[in-house]
């Protein structure tokens, strides 16, 4: 039974990795060698914009193969002309959001826990007028986010618009990120906030 089910699992990832990844190379995403779609991620790419995916990524948009199971599909998205969306090499991502008005940079070795969400802008302006039918978009605030190389992110964390995050650090399960986390160090809460840095 259990060879068995390798072998489906098998069939299906190289299924998803055939019929997935030309067809979001055709629509203009860059996507390095080996990388690994597991279930169809959504994504949408604005005129003039870019998302780049790098070497031996694993993009799992399936509860089936992720033990926490995800809430929707990996989505990635760029909003405006010029926004990039740029995924490091070896970095896992499990039914993340990734949402750039701007510009999302993660690095090397990262790994986003379920349901992770980035996105470097807010969607809609603060003027209770505006807020609904905005009709000038470029006044919605909008700043780059960067992951650094070795990152860990836990399941369900909302990283805001401007955030740093340092290499080797590591993000708590549910907390949500409003400010720059620094290299090595563990964080965690809402705001999220240093509690331990990690000295090996």
């Amino acid at each position: 039974m259990r060879l068995m089910q390798r072998v489906f699992s098998r069939l299906r990832r190289t299924w998803w990795n055939l019929t997935i990844t030309p067809g979001l190379r055709a629509a203009g995403v860059e996507i390095a060698e080996k990388v690994q779609m597991q279930g169809r991620p959504i994504v949408s790419l604005a005129s003039g914009s870019r998302i780049q995916i790098g070497a031996r990524c694993v993009l799992c948009s399936d509860s089936k193969i992720t033990a926490l199971g995800i809430n929707h599909p990996v989505v990635l998205r760029t909003m405006r002309p010029g926004a990039e969306i740029v995924i490091g090499g070896d970095t896992g991502i499990s039914g993340g959001s990734i949402c750039a008005a701007v510009s999302i940079r993660i690095g090397t070795g990262c790994m986003l826990g379920a349901n992770v969400t980035l996105a470097d802008t807010d969607f809609h302006m603060i003027n209770p007028i505006n807020r609904r039918y905005n009709r000038n978009p470029d006044k919605i605030a909008v700043r780059p986010i960067v992951i650094a190389d070795n990152v860990f992110i836990g399941a369900n964390v909302f990283v805001l618009k401007g955030v740093t995050i340092g290499k080797n650090s590591v993000i708590g399960a549910g907390s949500v990120v409003t400010r720059d986390i620094p290299e090595n160090a563990i964080a965690a809460g809402n705001p999220a906030k240093v509690i331990k840095l990690i000295t090996q």
